[in-house]
C-alpha cells in the first residue's frame, strides 16, 4: 500500500480544521458536535478523529489558526518601513480586522467566542494570555516606532499607549460583529480625532 504524502496529510488536516471553523463560527463552541464536523468536512468518522481525539483538541487548533492569521498580519505593521504614525498603523489594522469579520469566514467570531471560553476554561484561557501579551506587545512596538519617528510625544510611554491602542481591536470586534456598526470608516475618524497628530507633535516639542 502507497505512504501518504506529508502534503496529503497536512491537506486533510487543514479541511478539518477549517470545517470546523465554520462549524463553531455559525454554532458556537459549545452547540456544535464532533458529528457537525465530520458532515461539514465531508469525512468518514475514522478519517476525523484520526487527526482531532476531541472537540476540545479542535477548538484549539481552530483558535490558534485564527489567532496566528491576526498576530502575523499585525507584526507585519508593526514592523513597516517607514514607521507608520499611528493613524496609518490603526488604519491598516482596522483593514485587517474587517477582512475578518465580514469575510467569507467570519474568523471575528471564533475570537468573541475565545474570549468568552477563557472565562471558564482554565487551560484555554492560558492561551489566550499568551495571544494577549503577543498582540499587546505588536501595539506597543507601533506606538514605540511612531514614537520614534516624532508621531508620538517624547514623554510618552509606549507600553501604556500600546495597551491603550490594543483596547480598541476588541472594542471595535464586538460592536461589528453583534451590531454591525460602527462602520470602519467611522470608528477610524474616531480614532483620529483621539490620536496625536504628527504635526503636532512636532509643533509642541519644538515650542
Amino acid at each position: 500500500m502507497p505512504r501518504v504524502s506529508d502534503a496529503h496529510l497536512e491537506a486533510r488536516r487543514e479541511q478539518i480544521i477549517e470545517a470546523a471553523r465554520r462549524c463553531f463560527s455559525r454554532h458556537g463552541f459549545h452547540a456544535t458536535s464532533m458529528q457537525d464536523v465530520i458532515a461539514e468536512a465531508g469525512l468518514s468518522v475514522g478519517a476525523v478523529y484520526r487527526y482531532f481525539k476531541s472537540k476540545d483538541q479542535l477548538r484549539q487548533a481552530v483558535a490558534e489558526r485564527t489567532v496566528g492569521e491576526l498576530t502575523g498580519a499585525l507584526a507585519a505593521i508593526a514592523a513597516h518601513q517607514p514607521p507608520l504614525p499611528l493613524t496609518e498603523a490603526m488604519a491598516q489594522v482596522l483593514t485587517t480586522v474587517e477582512a475578518r469579520i465580514n469575510g467569507p469566514d467570519p474568523v471575528a467570531r471564533i475570537a468573541i467566542l475565545a474570549w468568552g471560553e477563557a472565562l471558564f476554561d482554565p487551560s484555554f484561557a492560558e492561551f489566550v494570555e499568551v495571544v494577549f501579551r503577543t498582540v499587546r506587545g505588536s501595539f506597543v512596538t507601533i506606538a514605540r516606532r511612531a514614537q520614534e519617528a516624532g508621531d508620538l510625544a517624547p514623554d510618552a510611554d509606549p507600553v501604556a499607549v500600546g495597551a491603550a491602542l490594543f483596547s480598541f481591536v476588541p472594542g471595535y470586534v464586538i460592536q461589528r460583529t453583534i451590531t454591525g456598526q460602527p462602520d470602519q470608516a467611522t470608528f477610524l475618524a474616531g480614532l483620529r480625532a483621539l490620536l496625536p497628530d504628527a504635526a503636532h507633535v512636532r509643533a509642541q516639542d519644538r515650542a
